[in-house]
């Protein structure tokens, strides 16, 4: 059977709709950590379900990195799916508050969503989720932050211990730090209290997405190009500045990383910025060359290449 990309599924009151894939990314901004330690990693993951489960939405694959996390969505429309991003952010930021005693940890924090508008779009974003493992230098499969290996699974949760619905709602409000009416959820946690992923996403519609065939998901995830996908799923979603503003952006990091002005930083310390402004703001290489007064050819040579984006999507259907 053909790969449906908008489907048909119910609402928490039971009413059938047609439902959208979307990709939500979240990602920490000026050196912040959204995940200090595996308490950390155990709530966003967990404020993924939470913020699709709160707002009639289905988490279709998420993955919840040390200082940036990705999820994608099957939502009614795009009002729902931001509703998604901004309770992860405001649920994890309120943890976090909590946790550490700090406020507006995740102020400048970016929430990006995007409708994935194409069979193509879909399943790249799809592979690109589990993909980011590689930052970590570890495997796909032994990473223990992410929805992976709930997939291709038959909907399994090998190391399931506990319904949820099934614990006094205390203990439910404890595991996921909320007051929402967790009573009805099908989700199924681990002997430590993680999220099962297969008794969470909707790993029919991924597992659709690829045919069925988890030898072509594998070869998907090895062949995506992640700086083509962070550029059209992360990047291009965000604010263009002026050079005055990001030039304040740039003092701001330079006194904050070096204690120094942006004319006193070495070329070294401008080297170790750069890849990270390229990755955090809609910049470009002649704005970067200005504001750093290095040569257009100096600031090439040490960014990562983007290529054109030809399926960018619609962050406003």
């Amino acid at each position: 059977m053909a790969f449906q990309r908008i489907v048909s599924r119910p609402l928490k009151n039971g009413t059938i709709v047609q439902m959208h894939p979307f990709h939500i990314s979240l990602e920490g901004m000026e050196k912040v950590m959204l995940c200090r330690d595996d308490e950390d990693y155990d709530h966003l993951q967990k404020s993924f379900y939470l913020g699709a489960w709160k707002n009639d939405c289905r988490v279709i694959s998420e993955i919840a990195m040390s200082n940036h996390g990705h999820i994608a969505v099957l939502a009614p429309g795009m009002p729902s799916a931001q509703k998604v991003g901004e309770f992860i952010k405001k649920h994890h930021s309120q943890y976090l508050s909590w946790k550490y005693n700090e406020r507006g940890i995740l102020s400048r924090s970016d929430i990006c969503v995007k409708y994935l508008d194409n069979n193509w779009y879909v399943r790249n974003a799809l592979a690109y989720i589990p993909r980011n493992t590689a930052d970590t230098g570890m495997r796909v499969e032994d990473y223990r932050w992410s929805s992976y290996r709930g997939m291709f699974s038959g909907g399994r949760c090998q190391g399931g211990v506990y319904r949820v619905a099934d614990l006094p709602r205390r203990d439910r409000e404890a595991i996921f730090h909320t007051h929402e009416d967790l009573s009805s959820v099908p989700w199924v946690l681990n002997a430590d209290y993680g999220i099962e992923p297969a008794s969470a996403c909707d790993w029919q519609y991924l597992e659709s997405a690829f045919d069925n065939d988890q030898a072509f998901f594998l070869k998907t995830i090895g062949s995506v190009n992640p700086s083509e996908m962070q550029q059209m799923l992360v990047l291009s979603g965000r604010e263009k500045h002026a050079d005055a503003e990001m030039l304040a952006v740039i003092t701001r990091l330079a006194d904050k990383w070096y204690g120094k002005t942006v004319i006193e930083l070495s070329p070294e310390q401008k080297s170790y910025l750069l890849p990270y402004l390229y990755r955090s703001y809609r910049t470009t290489i002649p704005q970067l060359s200005r504001c750093l007064q290095l040569p257009r050819d100096t600031v090439a040579s040490l960014l990562p290449r983007r290529r054109p984006v030809q399926h960018s999507g619609d962050c406003g259907q």
